[in-house]
């Protein structure tokens, strides 16, 4: 009796790894931002931290890095360009000065309503139904959740 191995059932394929298709789908869509934020002035990351801003501010930079799960040391950098490019000020609280509080200038939030666009425009791209993208996005919120629940 010979055992023959069925590479379909190799669990180190790579194909087969939900690392990797989240990883190439993160890039893939990532890139279909690209040239609509360029015109902005902003990154990915960026536009992420606008984002939170636009549907809330002012933040602490605490409640920020929570909110995108970011680290500080990642979120800081982003947070000097955007105050660079006038988006955004930081400023310590008033009532406790440990906080480093940021909120939009008028130039950040008058970019939303260019921003408005985007969301539509990358569903067109993409060209799936947008109930097959709100599944999408409710499995992977699922995935973070049970990531986030594992992590040791």
């Amino acid at each position: 009796m010979t055992t023959e191995v069925d590479l379909g059932d190799d669990p180190l394929a790579l194909d087969r790894q939900v690392c990797f298709a989240l990883a190439v789908a993160a890039r893939s869509v990532i890139g279909l931002y690209r040239p609509m934020l360029e015109p902005m002035g902003l990154t990915h990351p960026q536009y992420l931290v606008m984002l939170a801003l636009w549907e809330h501010e002012p933040r602490s930079v605490k409640d920020l890095s929570t909110t995108l799960q970011l680290e500080s040391a990642t979120l800081s950098p982003l947070l000097k360009r955007l105050e660079a490019a006038r988006y955004i000020s930081r400023r310590r609280s008033a009532d406790d000065e440990r906080l480093l509080v940021v909120e939009l200038t008028d130039t950040g939030r008058a970019l939303r309503a260019e921003a408005e666009k985007i969301p539509h425009r990358v569903v067109e791209r993409l060209g799936m139904p947008v109930a097959e993208l709100e599944a999408l996005h409710a499995a992977l919120t699922r995935v973070i959740g049970a990531a986030d629940a594992n992590r040791p």
